[in-house]
């Protein structure tokens, strides 16, 4: 847990700069950063898609997580959540993109392969070097965001100690089912794939380009690696 720890009190720190940044930027300058934010988006979402060996596990994996996500109303959860929130801790002109922040900031935090390698590292041995380094990007990617979405991104936090800290957790206690888990791992690498169409449709939220439910694709990260080992127990080869 110590490496969730790291991350949790960098994005709280990179948040609290952002936003008290944001403050005082011009409006046209923080449309421009949030557009800027946006094109790079788009440009980690497609290099991490085109990481797959196959389309088709993405594909189905995208497909059959929205229709979980769609039923289970992950967004609508997250969105519940940071109304709340909202209602409880923002003032004034903080309560325009409060919601939007956390929300954003929140998949941004948790959607990636340092994420998942890092938490499993970090609760199976301790090791919480991928966590630190992530640690220290989401702090820059935490200014960032809060100095054009506001002080909602300080919030994300919260959501990366229940998410990262559980994957943690249940590394430490069933982490020995999983052998040795690299970035080259077959399923790794399907997830990361899936996870950049996740980051794609991030970008295009904050270019305004469509409104994306990308939290109710969330199941889709969970859904690649059960396809891939699926698919290597029965030994069946996709074209």
């Amino acid at each position: 847990m110590t490496g969730t720890i790291i991350n949790v009190i960098t994005v709280i720190i990179g948040g609290m700069l952002g936003a008290r940044l944001g403050a005082r930027l011009p409006e046209r300058v923080r449309v421009t950063v949030i557009n800027g934010i946006g094109l790079l988006t788009l440009v980690i979402g497609m290099q991490m898609a085109l990481t797959t060996r196959n389309i088709l596990i993405v594909m189905a994996s995208v497909l059959l997580g929205g229709i979980l996500g769609e039923a289970m109303g992950i967004h609508a959860r997250l969105d519940q959540i940071g109304n709340n929130l909202q209602a409880r801790f923002a003032r004034g002109d903080e309560k325009n993109n409060f919601t939007r922040g956390f929300i954003t900031a929140s998949l941004v935090f948790c959607v990636g392969p340092l994420t998942l390698l890092g938490s499993i590292q970090d609760g199976l041995l301790g090791d919480y070097k991928l966590l630190a380094i992530k640690s220290l990007l989401d702090a820059f990617a935490g200014m960032a965001f809060a100095s054009t979405l506001g002080v909602g991104v300080v919030f994300a936090a919260l959501t990366v100690f229940v998410y990262q800290g559980g994957i943690a957790l249940a590394a430490r206690l069933f982490g020995s089912a999983l052998g040795a888990v690299t970035r080259d791992t077959p399923w790794v690498i399907e997830m990361t794939a899936t996870g950049g169409v996740l980051i794609l449709g991030i970008g295009l939220i904050l270019l305004e380009l469509k409104p994306v439910r990308v939290a109710n694709l969330l199941p889709a990260i969970v859904i690649a690696p059960i396809i891939v080992t699926a698919l290597d127990f029965f030994k069946i080869i996709l074209p």
